[in-house]
């Protein structure tokens, strides 16, 4: 749990984030609960830079759930482009029907709502009901771990996540007032994004300095439990998962499987990656082998 002397951090952090916070679009107060869910899903594992205009493109074609719902799947995986894991865009457009199906197009602000809808877990429910509804709910990323790590703990590293012990010190951190408890979540977020960081905290210019566990005890190095490594990606299943869906992207017709074969030259990860593919949902294996994105 936090130390006593860090109970309130949001007394420095909620102002320093109303004038520090980046202006990403997803903020903006005229910004709707479904634009802040598509947010959600495309910054999950990927880099704010290359979210913003794949983010601003999606919401001007498909303003709301029930736009991208009336359109097959295959124009939201075409859509997502080059943001990795399309499964997400598989997810976001079953997300968009549901939404249509059981809310009448309104993206929904409690919490099992939310968790019902397809792709939607834990944190993502969690970051729409507060960023989208202004709810009073904790909302941990991986940069709020590392703040949380570092000023309440004094360790330079949060080590492997637990949702329930990370859930509940963000809890006890939390304003009382929902609007500055949303605030918080938010503004320990841009802290670790853009002061915090994991190589190169900027001690020197950070809100929270003079409370920080960790540049109290002398900047400690890390000696806990790490998280694994994720595996490289050039030669992965994933690269060849990449490029075939690159082909079926650009194709607009289903893809023979001799024009495959051309994508990668091992052919059992090949045809590993197809198959993948094709039980994952992101592509439909017609008679003849040919392969093409879902249109239902």
């Amino acid at each position: 749990m936090p130390r006593s002397d860090t109970a309130d951090l949001s007394a420095a952090l909620n102002p320093w984030f109303a004038h520090a916070a980046r202006p990403l679009p997803w903020r903006a107060a005229e910004v709707s609960p479904w634009a802040v869910l598509v947010s959600e899903f495309m910054l999950q594992q990927t880099q704010v830079a290359r979210v913003v205009p794949r983010w601003e493109a999606w919401i001007a074609r498909w303003p709301t759930a029930a736009a991208l719902a009336a359109e097959p799947p295959a124009e939201a995986v075409r859509a997502w482009d080059r943001l990795g894991y399309p499964r997400r865009a598989l997810w976001l457009h079953r997300a968009a029907v549901e939404v249509v199906e059981r809310h009448g197009g309104e993206v929904p602000s409690a919490l099992d709502d939310l968790l019902a809808l397809q792709g939607v877990g834990p944190y993502t429910a969690r970051a729409v009901a507060a960023f989208a509804f202004g709810m009073r709910h904790p909302v941990v990323d991986t940069n709020t771990r590392r703040v949380i790590a570092r000023a309440t703990l004094g360790q330079a590293e949060p080590g492997p996540p637990s949702a329930a012990r990370d859930i509940a010190t963000m809890s006890a951190l939390l304003p009382e007032s929902d609007a500055a408890a949303r605030v918080f979540n938010a503004a320990a977020m841009e802290l670790g994004a853009t002061v915090c960081t994991a190589r190169s905290p900027r001690c020197d210019v950070c809100p929270i300095a003079t409370a920080c566990a960790w540049r109290g005890a002398g900047h400690p190095s890390y000696a806990g439990p790490r998280r694994a490594v994720q595996s490289r990606f050039a030669g992965s299943d994933r690269q060849v998962r990449g490029l075939v869906m690159r082909e079926l992207r650009a194709a607009h017709r289903p893809v023979p499987r001799d024009e495959l074969d051309a994508v990668w030259s091992d052919a059992a990860q090949l045809a590993r990656a197809l198959a993948g593919l094709v039980d994952d949902g992101l592509a439909v294996a017609g008679d003849d082998g040919a392969l093409a994105l879902p249109d239902a």
